[in-house]
């Protein structure tokens, strides 16, 4: 809300997008997924063997590893900055926003070292069941951000100098996430010793187990770059307003999805021992528990698309035309929500089992689809005008769409051929999805009574409607999660 108050759309918005997207792919192929699905299976492991000191001083030998190389690529992403943005936004040279992004990097790559670390910290506050610290610090990294922007703007910055602002805010946000973790880890760290040895018990596995899934990692984030590369060759704002859809789409995926993928892998890594149903029985739980909350979602967001973008319209440079632009972009990577958050679920099944290569190669299968997908409609989609702003960047979101349904039906597929008897849904399914066909049928009856209100307002009464509706209706059907269930009761009880 407070980055569309003041910046809208536009060429700085263009920057800031693409540089947080460059150096993001250094903190997504070292950081949180990739580091948690190779250490934290054999770190789980030694604790549960007993092997408490050898477990430190695996997590200290990949501390070291993790830090050296890290700083190293932090420091090549700061001096190489000019060349970065030539290769992965080619239209934006010969323009301002080239500058713009280069004078970004340079603070926004040693943030991204910085929170690889703090992902290291995730790992071990996760192998411990220590789950709400490490998920609760990155809202440091955003508020430090908010207060950047909101005291430079206070202070009279615009342009370039305010962008400037956000980013050492973000660098300050990033050294706050992992102090804030640090109180909470020295418990854990008795035995830790950093080093960058490979012959400490444990490292070897964890470095073999890391190259599948950073490959696996890199193709997303080599789609990520591809998508950053194909939008800035689309009219200007295509990068922006993709910006202001991915935060709202990859919110339910993170709250829903990584969530319960994040909470379930060190769990499924101790059901290994225990054979194959009791790792199947886990997965198809957790699952059913995404699916309960991403049918809504998805539905909410196809149909009231503009609703949702109301969150930006401040009364700030977010102009309507621009939430009607960004809606359909939100629209289209909708359409993948259920596979995208269901595929994390699936892939924490397959690292918990010790197979970090299947997710990796299906993983590069998506991105060839997603990008010819993409390509085949970004520029005639790019025709179509929302004010100022082309659609282009809704025919890439569709694309990741198509892409994120190819992974997780390959990805169900081949689970299956490991856990016998998997299933992934049925019938719970149809139910939830009869929930949210009922939930947005109550909701179309404030969008049509209703007078003109306030974006915020009219959003409001229109999407908490639905949101009541949807988990009556799911509670009556019988396909609530079983502590949501509890809660029920407990109230009745009252």
């Amino acid at each position: 809300m407070v980055f569309a108050h003041h910046f809208g759309t536009g060429d700085l918005v263009d920057a800031w997008r693409t540089a947080l997207r460059i150096p993001n792919v250094l903190q997504n192929l070292l950081g949180e997924g990739t580091l948690s699905a190779s250490f934290i299976p054999v770190y789980v492991r030694l604790l549960e063997e007993g092997r408490e000191e050898e477990a430190g001083r695996a997590a200290g030998a990949v501390l070291g590893l993790l830090a050296a190389v890290a700083g190293v690529l932090a420091a090549l992403g700061v001096w190489a900055a000019p060349w970065l943005v030539t290769l992965i936004a080619p239209g934006f040279s010969g323009d301002a926003r080239a500058d713009t992004v280069v004078s970004l990097l340079r603070l926004l790559f040693p943030m991204t070292g910085v929170l690889v670390l703090s992902a290291w910290a995730l790992g071990i506050l996760n192998s411990h069941r220590r789950f709400f610290v490490s998920y609760v610090a990155p809202a440091l990294w955003n508020l430090a951000m908010i207060v950047a922007v909101v005291g430079a703007a206070a202070r009279g910055f615009l342009g370039t100098e305010l962008i400037l602002a956000m980013a050492w805010g973000a660098l300050a946000g990033g050294v706050l996430q992992l102090l804030f973790q640090i109180p909470f880890l020295l418990r854990f760290l008795k035995h830790v010793v950093p080093s960058i040895s490979t012959r400490v018990a444990g490292v070897r596995e964890v470095v073999t187990n890391f190259v599948p899934v950073f490959a696996a990692r890199g193709a997303v984030n080599l789609s990520a770059l591809v998508d950053t590369n194909l939008a800035s060759r689309l009219a200007p704002g295509a990068v922006g307003i993709m910006g202001y859809a991915l935060p709202l789409y990859l919110l339910p995926v993170s709250l829903f999805g990584m969530s319960v993928a994040a909470a379930e892998l060190p769990e499924m890594s101790r059901d290994r021992a225990a054979g194959a149903r009791v790792v199947r029985e886990r997965t198809e739980r957790a699952v059913g528990t995404v699916l309960f909350w991403l049918i809504p979602i998805t539905l909410g967001y196809i149909v009231f698309r503009e609703e949702v973008m109301a969150i930006y319209r401040t009364g700030g440079a977010f102009a309507e035309t621009d939430a009607v632009a960004a809606g359909a972009v939100l629209a289209a990577y909708a359409l993948g929500l259920p596979a995208s958050g269901t595929s994390r679920v699936l892939s924490s099944a397959f690292y918990a089992l010790g197979d970090t290569r299947t997710p990796a190669r299906i993983a590069y299968a998506r991105i060839l689809v997603s990008a010819a997908v993409g390509v085949a409609l970004m520029f005639p989609l790019d025709g179509l005008k929302v004010g100022e702003l082309g659609l282009g960047a809704a025919g890439l979101a569709v694309g990741a769409s198509v892409g994120a349904w190819l992974e997780q039906s390959l990805l169900r597929r081949r689970l299956g051929g490991q856990l016998p008897g998997l299933s992934l849904g049925g019938s719970r399914v149809v139910r939830c999805v009869a929930a949210a066909l009922a939930a947005t049928a109550v909701g179309l009856v404030p969008r049509l009574l209703l007078p003109a209100l306030h974006p915020i307002v009219g959003a409001a009464a229109t999407i908490l409607p639905v949101a009541i509706t949807y988990l009556w209706v799911a509670h009556l059907l019988g396909v609530s999660p079983e502590r949501l269930r509890r809660l029920y009761r407990r109230g009745w009880r009252r």
